[in-house]
């Protein structure tokens, strides 16, 4: 059973249907439903969420996005409030994994707001230049091969993070610090 029927991400349509063909919905038997703590996006891939009893912190599987101190970091951080706020607030969760600092690894989709559609949170930051994927992390997403091809796409168009692409990766960022 599927929550939604479609998933939706902004791309030019050519390469939304290579995305939208294969992406792998949150299905009901594999997601939990949250609602996202207000005031809990402090960067474009870290959030806090909670079910009403427990609050959870939660990494976005496959995605790195510059530090706030970076060039595009507040503009991801910013992104990603945008996209939630689609959702008003409600978040749905796939669990893949929980990282070194004890959060919860997971792809997420937001639903929009006629209940047919779910943006699917993370290929969505891809798409809009907003992320990168991160190489050592996207083999455990179940939609990490989309989430490639939707950084592919926005590399050629050379948008947000790719805008400059002499830029450093998050990740090579922080072993400097």
């Amino acid at each position: 059973m599927l929550l939604a029927g479609a998933i939706s991400i902004k791309l030019s349509p050519k390469v939304a249907e290579q995305l939208t063909a294969d992406v792998t919905p949150a299905s009901s038997d594999i997601s939990k439903h949250y609602n996202v703590v207000l005031g809990s996006i402090y960067d474009g891939d870290t959030l806090r969420v909670s079910d009403g009893n427990q609050e959870i912190k939660v990494r976005l599987c496959g995605l790195d996005v510059p530090e706030k101190e970076q060039a595009m970091g507040i503009e991801s951080r910013d992104h990603l409030r945008s996209l939630v706020a689609q959702g008003n607030g409600r978040i749905i969760l796939v669990e893949t994994d929980t990282d070194q600092y004890g959060r919860t690894v997971a792809e997420a989709f937001i639903p929009t707001s006629d209940g047919k559609e779910e943006i699917h949170l993370n290929t969505q930051m891809v798409a809009d230049g907003m992320a990168y994927v991160y190489p050592k992390y996207v083999g455990s997403c179940l939609n990490g091969s989309r989430m490639q091809v939707a950084e592919e796409a926005a590399k050629r168009q050379a948008i947000g993070v790719w805008s400059n692409p002499t830029s450093q990766k998050p990740w090579d960022y922080r072993r400097r610090s």
